[in-house]
């Protein structure tokens, strides 16, 4: 099971996959890859960064437990990590520093650059949360299936999908996307929220997080009809399995009258 997931910087590598998806690196515990400019065509670094600003070897990433840690190979500049669920939270891995521990879920990698600056995006899906109190010396504790945060922005997502059969159980109908971005933009942590970030999440919900297996349904989508059995499948799983509950609907915003 993967640790750490890489999306890879879509100006050095084909922007998206056969599926229409950006490009992953899925590493797992143990796992190192280099990061930085690389040989001419970005050979001999896994995640390659173009700019002529970046060392050719600029820094490595290890996948640990349920984190990752980050090596500055550079002697002069700090990267930092920015944590896209914290609200402008970041730390910074100083020159030189090697194995720096990253406790973020959702994370950009940001160096500085010629051109500006250089990112990439690394996501941690398997933090482990603590769900029930193990008793003391019975063994090993338990690590729950479905680690999610609650205070996620995915996590709301997942909620605003699954209001409606929430509120009435014979309600089959679900919101799209669009309707989820307007549900939650109200929040201040979901101000900038849009459609495509709502889908960015729901895939991150399927594949990484609940691991769904969708056949067929994951294939290139045709009028809509993939990115609905998607959906269909994500509220069912975490209904079914008690992931969004009652209590949850407290964290939307007042529904409109």
């Amino acid at each position: 099971m993967e640790t750490i997931i890489v999306q890879l910087p879509e100006p050095v590598r084909p922007p998206v996959d056969s599926a229409g998806r950006p490009e992953l690196l899925h590493l797992g515990p143990g796992d190192v890859v280099d990061f930085g400019r690389g040989l001419p065509g970005g050979r001999d670094v896994a995640i390659a960064l173009t700019d002529p600003g970046i060392s050719r070897r600029a820094g490595q990433l290890e996948a640990a437990g349920d984190y990752w840690r980050l090596s500055n190979f550079s002697r002069t500049v700090s990267y930092a990590v920015e944590n896209l669920e914290g609200a402008g939270e970041y730390l910074t891995v100083a020159p030189g520093r090697l194995g720096a521990p990253v406790p973020f879920e959702f994370s950009r990698v940001v160096l500085p650059a010629l051109n500006g600056t250089a990112a990439f995006k690394v996501f941690a899906p398997q933090h482990a949360y603590l769900g029930e109190r193990s008793a003391d010396g019975v063994g090993e504790q338990t690590v729950h299936p479905f680690a999610l945060d609650p205070t996620s922005k995915y996590f709301l997502v997942l909620v605003a999908l699954c209001e409606p059969r929430l509120r009435d159980p014979s309600d089959t109908a679900l919101p799209g996307a669009g309707e989820i971005a307007d549900r939650l933009r109200t929040l201040e942590s979901c101000r900038g929220l849009t459609r495509s970030a709502v889908n960015y999440h729901i895939d991150y919900l399927a594949f990484a997080k609940l691991r769904l297996d969708l056949g067929e349904e994951g294939g290139p989508p045709a009028d809509g009809g993939r990115t609905g059995a998607k959906r269909a499948r994500l509220a069912s799983v975490a209904l079914r399995f008690g992931l969004v509950r009652e209590e949850h609907l407290a964290l939307l915003p007042r529904a409109r009258p």
